[in-house]
């Protein structure tokens, strides 16, 4: 009886909302819609967490910021998303739960290639579009039409971190004859070593050193005193953030003698590393996506930054901001962008959008190309000059980090020898 009195209750109550619902629509007043959910996984601790929480907070200023604007489609957006732990083991089981038990509407990728490459088998057979942050050759095995990669790399990704430090050396006088070639023995690093063994065929430098060091390696000493013994004109260096401040420390103490020392160093990016680093960075010729510079100053970058850095110091994330908070909010540009023009969440309708537009976002015009890389490059190569002391705030100012390549973006010519 007391069941058969409870189930007449639910019926009355929700034939009294299904009225009252009909009253507020016949009256003009529109019923709060569900939001739209955009879901992913994140680095938030572990080794990846520094890259993983500078690009949640940038994922969270555009949220804040497409609600701010009424939404999209008429519905508020909602972010959901969960620690992947820097282990791409927890990335499937995430992509699961939140396909099939939050049941979001949109998904992104993690940040870092390990991570996306395990999100992949997950994502591809169900057909929806997929976002990556700075990835590296994700999607070359599958070849994925509905995949979309916001690194600029562009269609060449193992040459492209090393061009502009070749082309920067060529612009010396005299001109180098040999390079030294070093890096990690890793996948980002092997790759960019193998694009600039390409680079160097072309331009007939002669290589008289190439090696590459155990992941764990800490003494980088010996590495710089086999390079000096080889005296290469130019070093070319393609490491992770550990390995950059060691061998940057090393090249130091060491006194390396050679006109040019960089490449491919992850983690001078960062503002850690860089107030760490201090004036031992000048001379160092790293590869780098966005640095303040009249030449880099696209509309909309400048009040980003801005915003970001205030919370930055709120959250404790990067302080600086230029490497990847950047990116991920432009991502979420596209996106926003690419749903008001289609009108609506159809995930294959998005994509062939996405593949035909040229986006104007915080960090440029963004093409994608057939395989969802960037049709064209935009990887810059700087040079740190004029440092003093490790205050964060000269790093804000063009002048201690000086573009000196590709030519489009360029602020100033390479100087040289590497030590003075």
């Amino acid at each position: 009886m007391l069941y058969d009195c409870l189930a007449i209750i639910r019926a009355r109550m929700r034939s009294l909302l299904l009225v009252s619902a009909g009253l507020l629509l016949s009256a003009g007043i529109a019923v709060a819609a569900d939001p739209i959910k955009i879901g992913f996984g994140m680095s938030l601790s572990g080794p990846l967490a520094g890259g993983g929480k500078s690009a949640l907070v940038a994922y969270q200023m555009w949220e804040q910021e497409v609600n701010a604007r009424g939404g999209l489609l008429g519905r508020q957006v909602k972010l959901v998303h969960y620690d992947d732990q820097s282990n791409p083991a927890n990335v499937p089981g995430i992509y699961t739960k939140l396909l099939d038990v939050d049941k979001v509407d949109l998904v992104i990728a993690p940040y870092a290639t390990t991570q996306q490459a395990a999100a992949m088998p997950v994502i591809v057979p169900r057909g929806l579009l997929f976002f990556a942050l700075f990835g590296t050759a994700v999607n070359a095995e599958y070849k994925y039409d509905r995949f979309f990669q916001i690194a600029p790399n562009g269609p060449n990704p193992k040459e492209s971190t090393a061009a502009g430090f070749f082309e920067a050396a060529m612009t010396m006088n005299p001109k180098p004859k040999t390079v030294a070639l070093v890096g990690a023995d890793a996948e980002f690093s092997k790759n960019s070593l193998d694009g600039a063994r390409q680079i160097a065929k072309r331009l007939n430098l002669n290589i008289v050193y190439d090696r590459t060091y155990p992941p764990h390696t800490v003494d980088f000493s010996p590495i710089v005193r086999a390079i000096q013994a080889s005296s290469p004109d130019i070093v070319y260096v393609a490491s992770y953030p550990l390995d950059s401040v060691g061998l940057v420390r090393a090249a130091h103490q060491l006194k390396l003698k050679t006109a040019l020392f960089g490449g491919a160093m992850i983690g001078v990016q960062y503002a850690a590393i860089k107030q760490q680093l201090g004036s031992l960075l000048n001379g160092v010729a790293a590869y780098d996506y966005w640095v303040p510079s009249p030449t880099m100053n696209f509309p909309g970058i400048e009040s980003f930054l801005k915003t970001y850095q205030e919370r930055a110091v709120k959250e404790n994330v990067d302080a600086l901001g230029f490497f990847i908070p950047p990116f991920a909010y432009a991502e979420m540009q596209i996106m926003e962008n690419a749903i008001k023009a289609v009108g609506s969440l159809d995930q294959k309708k998005l994509a062939d959008y996405i593949h035909q537009t040229e986006f104007s976002t915080i960090v440029g015009k963004v093409k994608f190309g057939a395989d969802g890389e960037w049709s064209r490059p935009q990887v810059i190569y700087v040079q740190y000059r004029g440092i003093s002391g490790n205050d964060l705030e000269q790093f804000k100012k063009p002048g201690t980090q000086v573009i000196v390549a590709p030519k489009e973006f360029k602020s100033g010519d390479v100087e040289y020898p590497f030590l003075k």
